[in-house]
C-alpha cells in the first residue's frame, strides 16, 4: 500500500478540512490548553477564504478555518517553506478573522480569542525547541497578557519523539506529520493503535485519490521543490552581501533583499507555468496582489 504525505496541500486538507472529530483531536493536541473545560468538543467549519468588506482591502485564504463550542475560532495552516514575510500574513489573518466578528454597534465584549496554529516544514529560529508559543504580553513588570490573538509555531524538522515527555496525542500527531509519506508502506504500530490517527492515516491511501489529484499532488511537490531551491540560493546570495557590508544588520538587510529578489523571480517562472496564485502566494510569501501585478 502507498500513502501521500500529509504536509502537502491536498492531504492536509483533506484530513483536517472535512472531518471535524479529527481537526478537534489535533487542535487538543497542539495548542496549549491547561484546563479540560478550555478543550474543543465540537466545531463547524468557516470559509477559509476571508473576503474583505470592501474591494480595496487584502483577500486571504488558510488551510483550516473553524469555530469551536464556545465561539472560538481558529486557523490552521501548513507551510511548506520559511520566509521572512510569514509571520506578518499569520498576524493579518488572524487579526482579520478577530475583527470581522462584530458587526458595527456590537460590543467588544463578544469578541471571542483566534488561534493561529502554523505547523512549518522547515527551520526559522535558533531555538532548540520545536513549539514556539506567542502572546501579546506585559514584557518588564506584570507579565499580563492581552487575550485575543495567540500563535504557535511549530518547527516540525526539530521535532523528534525520542527525547520528548510532553503530551502522548502530540507526540502521535507530530509523528503522523513527519514519519508518513510516498515511502511508507506500513505505518507505524503506535499510530494505528489510535483510532483517530489511524483514521487520519488511512485518508492518505493512493487509492482514496483520482488520478487528476494525483497528478495534482505531483505537481505540488515539484513547486515546492523549485521554490525551496531558489529560496535556498537566495539566502546564500543574501549571506554574501551582508557579509561585504561586514555588520551583522548588514547581513539581515542582504538576506531580506535577496529573498525578495529571489521569491519575486520565482513568482514570475511559477506563473509564467500556469500554477494557481494561492500556490505561488504560500511557496514565495509575496502577496497575491504582487503576484497578479508581475
Amino acid at each position: 500500500m502507498r500513502y501521500l504525505n500529509p504536509k502537502a496541500d491536498l492531504t492536509f486538507k483533506k484530513v483536517f478540512g472535512e472531518h471535524p472529530d479529527l481537526i478537534i483531536s489535533f487542535l487538543n493536541a497542539l495548542l496549549p490548553f491547561e484546563k479540560p473545560e478550555e478543550e474543543i468538543t465540537q466545531v463547524e467549519y468557516l470559509n477559509p477564504e476571508m473576503v474583505p468588506q470592501t474591494p480595496f482591502h487584502k483577500d486571504s485564504i488558510v488551510d483550516v478555518r473553524c469555530k469551536d463550542q464556545s465561539g472560538r475560532q481558529f486557523i490552521v495552516e501548513m507551510q511548506m517553506m520559511w520566509t521572512s514575510a510569514y509571520k506578518q500574513r499569520v498576524l493579518f489573518n488572524a487579526s482579520k478573522a478577530y475583527v470581522s466578528q462584530l458587526d458595527k454597534g456590537k460590543d467588544y465584549e463578544l469578541l471571542q480569542p483566534v488561534y493561529s496554529l502554523n505547523l512549518v516544514n522547515d527551520t526559522f529560529s535558533d531555538s532548540k525547541g520545536y513549539y514556539h508559543d506567542f502572546q501579546i504580553v506585559e514584557e518588564t513588570e506584570t507579565r499580563e497578557v492581552i487575550e485575543g490573538l495567540r500563535f504557535i509555531f511549530i518547527e516540525l524538522p526539530k521535532f523528534t519523539p525520542d527525547n520528548y515527555q510532553g503530551k502522548k496525542m502530540q507526540v502521535l500527531w507530530l509523528r503522523y506529520l513527519t514519519e508518513i509519506n510516498e515511502k511508507t508502506r506500513e505505518a507505524p504500530e503506535e499510530l494505528m493503535e489510535n483510532p483517530e490517527i489511524k483514521k487520519a492515516v488511512t485518508q492518505l491511501e493512493e487509492s482514496a485519490f483520482s488520478k487528476e489529484q494525483l497528478l495534482g499532488y505531483d505537481h505540488f511537490w515539484d513547486v515546492v521543490s523549485t521554490a525551496k531551491m531558489q529560496i535556498s540560493s537566495s539566502r546564500r546570495e543574501g549571506l554574501e552581501e551582508g557579509r561585504a557590508e561586514g555588520l551583522k544588520e548588514g547581513e539581515k538587510i542582504g538576506i531580506e533583499k535577496g529573498e525578495k529578489k529571489k521569491a519575486i523571480e520565482m513568482a514570475q517562472s511559477l506563473k509564467a507555468k500556469g500554477v494557481a496564485i494561492s500556490i505561488i502566494a504560500e511557496c514565495s510569501g509575496l502577496s497575491e496582489k504582487e503576484i497578479n501585478s508581475l
